[in-house]
C-alpha cells in the first residue's frame, strides 16, 4: 500500500494520541470525519497500522523484561514461529549478524524468566545458544516509525 501525505498525517495524529477523535484528525488533515474513519479502517485492514493500548509492564506486575539473542541451527522461520507462539514473548525478529533471532520477553519474576529460557526456548531442537540481556531501565520507547 502506497501512503499519500494525508494518510501519513493521519498516522502521525494517532501516534501522538491513539484516542484522538476522527473529527479532530479531520480538522488537521483537511478531511471529513467519515473520510478519516474510512482511511483509518483501510490502514488497519491492510496491516499498515494497528491502534492498541500500550501498557507499562512494571505497572502490571511484570518485574522482568529481557531481550534474548538466539543462535539457530538450520531454518530460522520455524524457530521464530515457535518462539512467537509463547505467551511471554512480545517481539521476535529474524536478524543478520552474530545472532539469528532477537526475542523480547516480559515475565513476572526471575524464576519465570528462567523457566521460559530453560523449559520453552532452549528446548526447541534447533536452538543452538541464547544470550540474555536484562532490562534495567527504559530510557526511550517510541512508536513514531515511518512518518517522522
Amino acid at each position: 500500500m502506497v501512503l499519500d501525505d494525508v494518510s501519513k498525517s493521519i498516522i502521525e495524529e494517532l501516534q501522538q494520541d491513539g484516542r484522538r477523535s476522527y473529527a479532530a484528525i479531520g480538522k488537521v488533515v483537511g478531511l471529513s470525519e467519515a473520510a478519516v474513519r474510512q482511511r483509518v479502517q483501510r490502514l488497519v485492514d491492510s496491516g499498515v497500522m494497528q491502534v492498541v493500548a500500550v501498557t507499562d509492564p512494571l505497572e502490571l506486575g511484570f518485574a522482568r523484561q529481557a531481550m534474548i539473542a538466539i543462535r539457530v541451527r538450520g531454518e530460522l522461520e520455524p524457530v521464530a514461529d515457535a518462539i512467537a507462539a509463547l505467551d511471554e514473548v512480545d517481539y521476535v525478529v529474524i536478524t543478520a549478524g552474530s545472532y539469528d533471532l532477537l526475542v523480547e520477553v516480559v515475565c513476572e519474576s526471575d524464576e519465570e524468566l528462567l523457566s521460559v529460557l530453560s523449559t520453552k526456548i532452549r528446548t526447541i531442537e534447533a536452538v543452538e545458544s541464547t544470550e540474555t540481556f536484562m532490562y534495567l531501565k527504559l530510557r526511550k520507547q517510541t512508536y513514531s516509525w515511518g512518518v517522522r
